[in-house]
């Protein structure tokens, strides 16, 4: 996976879904706003609220989903 993000911070509206592939490795976490978070052939779900970060762990498509207005950290 490779994604630049000038900020450290992407805003996704309410409802907005982000789709990335291949994002082993990758942690998100939460700055505002709660998101869902999927992972192609994983058994759980995750959901960040503010404060709160989740590494991927596999291989594929993840999915990060925002409730409401929400803002994430990608490092």
């Amino acid at each position: 996976m490779k994604l630049e993000i000038a900020s450290g911070a992407l805003r996704l509206a309410r409802g907005q879904t982000l789709k990335i592939q291949d994002a082993v490795g990758s942690t998100f976490c939460a700055r505002e706003g709660s998101v869902w978070i999927t992972v192609e052939n994983s058994r759980k779900d995750v959901v960040l609220e503010p404060g709160y970060c989740f590494r991927v762990d596999r291989p594929g498509l993840t999915l990060v989903q925002a409730f409401a207005d929400a803002s994430i950290a990608l490092a």
